[in-house]
């Protein structure tokens, strides 16, 4: 397998660091939450940044210069604001310390984020992309699609057009380095949206889409990979981060559901000659890059 892509990454969690217990996704139940409250959910986010910092640094020691970083830095975040935590200083003194590494970080927040929603589904949306984008800001990052905040459309509704219509709209409630920020993926199950159905998203407000080859395959529409790629790859106004990944279901355990993705990496990944970043999503993380590059495929 030809590792071809401008850069490469993985999702959220170093597994050789993880062993030596590095982690970015330090959290607690809603009952210690309210029990022990924001000083210990500082303590808790102050620990997680300064692990992203160890885990950004392996990644950049290593060849990483691509990192998707978790959506659960700051637990229970919607209940206050950064700034009002106790280690606050050193909460941001730290993150400026890992936006200024040579690295391109992203995120990718829950499926729980509806921008098309309504009511209380919307609010809390709005109230999590917009943390996203604070911790970025908070790094230093330039408001682009660089530092990409990726989601996918949600629910149609029962109607695909009207949907992304409202989502569209409600594009407008997001702050201006919020919408310089975000993107929007397609899915992996033919009742959601296509490639080409985002393509609506795209023309009314500008938000490039995030092509997911193995999403693509379970759910292609009428376009082809290259189609789709391209159609895509069009989109973007900085070089493009899509997502790979190989089905478990296919290559591991015939058991599995269609939508799992693999443990390792299998196929090869074509770029149809355009420079992209990818993020790999398999399940085993930096380990099934590192394996490709021993095998020297």
């Amino acid at each position: 397998m030809n590792l071809s892509p401008s850069n490469v990454g993985y999702a959220c969690i170093n597994l050789s660091l993880q062993a030596d217990k590095v982690t970015t996704t330090r959290g607690m139940i809603k009952k210690t939450f309210t029990e022990r409250g924001t000083a210990y959910a500082s303590e808790l986010a102050l620990k997680n940044v300064q692990d992203l910092l160890k885990v950004v640094d392996w990644n950049l020691e290593h060849g990483f210069r691509l990192f998707r970083v978790t959506s659960d830095l700051f637990p229970w975040a919607s209940e206050y604001k950064i700034s009002e935590l106790p280690d606050f200083p050193d909460i941001r003194e730290t993150l400026e310390e890992i936006g200024s590494r040579p690295i391109r970080l992203t995120v990718h927040p829950g499926p729980f984020n509806h921008l098309a929603g309504q009511g209380k589904v919307l609010d809390n949306t709005i109230k999590d992309l917009e943390y996203q984008s604070e911790v970025f800001d908070l790094m230093g990052l330039k408001p682009s699609h660089w530092n990409k905040i990726n989601i996918h459309a949600g629910g149609t509704y029962g109607d695909k057009a009207s949907t992304l219509a409202r989502f569209a709209k409600n594009f407008s409630l997001l702050s201006e380095n919020l919408r310089a920020r975000l993107t929007v993926e397609n899915d992996d199950r033919p009742s959601l949206y296509t490639v080409v159905d985002l393509v609506q998203v795209y023309e009314q407000v500008g938000t490039p889409i995030v092509f997911d080859y193995f999403h693509h395959s379970l759910n292609p529409g009428f376009q082809t990979e290259e189609e789709a790629f391209m159609t895509a790859y069009a989109t973007w106004d900085v070089r493009p981060v899509f997502h790979y990944s190989d089905s478990r279901q296919e290559r591991e355990d015939p058991k599995a559901r269609r939508e799992a993705h693999a443990d390792w990496l299998y196929s090869p990944v074509n770029t149809y000659g355009k420079e992209v970043d990818i993020v790999f999503e398999s399940k085993m993380k930096e380990l099934s890059i590192l394996r490709l590059r021993e095998l020297g495929t």
